[in-house]
């Protein structure tokens, strides 16, 4: 009887393919890590850098995921995460104090447009316990120890009084990171925070002792020349700086004023 020729060793059924259930923030699949193309392949020493893609998700615009991955490969939003502070934006103050000496222990301050409380931490941590730290704006901030934060619009009438009272005297420092939300157009931009820029030295002239300082956001364009011009009238020096912190392709710059002369 004539034997069947085998066709060799029976093959094994295909495995299905795992289907990946971990979720994470950044949408339906996990973030994908690639080594820096930059980094050196010849044994040296430097640090390996890490870039993450963000896939779109179906519920997500394309412009917030290019946001997200930004903010995701960002060495200063890793390194506020790491150091406990809540935004980039602490750096920007750190920079400016360690230029301008703005942060003085025990010190009387108002922060205005203060979410989500990055200045307010910093401040706090700079000035002491024997400081008084306010805070103001319209989002919900959550609480940080060490200063006090009133959730109102910086622009209502009743906002001055109410932080005058939160202050119990005089201010050393008035601090404004307020932006308005932008619409794209940079003409508009730049003036409406030109504008909020304006209401916080309104406010600053009414609050500051003598000596006292403000610092304010703005940005770059051909705006300001008035708000310059009563700087320059109400206080002793006026500088303009832009923090390494600041985004390199961002427009906005700090006005940091010092020495203020007083109400005549």
């Amino acid at each position: 009887m004539e034997r069947r020729k085998s066709s060799g060793p029976p093959k094994r059924p295909k495995r299905a393919k795992k289907t990946n259930i971990a979720t994470t923030a950044l949408g339906e699949e996990p973030e994908k890590r690639t080594r820096d193309k930059s980094a050196s392949m010849a044994g040296e020493s430097k640090p390996r850098t890490l870039n993450v893609h963000v896939k779109t998700a179906k519920k997500r615009e394309y412009g917030s995921t290019l946001w997200l991955k930004r903010q995701l490969n960002d060495p200063y939003v890793r390194q506020a995460k790491a150091e406990g502070w809540r935004s980039r934006a602490a750096f920007k103050l750190l920079e400016l104090d360690e230029k301008f000496k703005v942060l003085k222990p025990g010190a009387r301050i108002v922060d205005l447009g203060c979410a989500p409380g990055g200045w307010l931490q910093v401040a706090v941590k700079a000035l002491g316990k024997n400081a008084t730290v306010v805070g103001i704006d319209y989002l919900n901030v959550p609480p940080v120890a060490g200063a006090e934060i009133l959730e109102m619009d910086f622009l209502d009438e009743a906002a001055p009084g109410r932080l005058k009272e939160m202050l119990g005297g005089k201010a050393d420092l008035v601090l404004s990171d307020m932006a308005a939300p932008t619409t794209g157009h940079r003409s508009t931009d730049h003036l409406r925070i030109v504008a909020l820029a304006e209401a916080a030295l309104d406010f600053a002239e009414d609050v500051l002792a003598p000596g006292g300082a403000f610092v304010s956001k703005v940005f770059a364009g051909g705006a300001e020349g008035e708000l310059l011009n009563r700087l320059k009238q109400n206080f002793e020096t006026v500088k303009h700086a832009k923090p390494k912190s600041s985004r390199s392709d961002s427009a906005e710059k700090y006005v940091v004023a010092t020495g203020f002369r007083g109400n005549a």
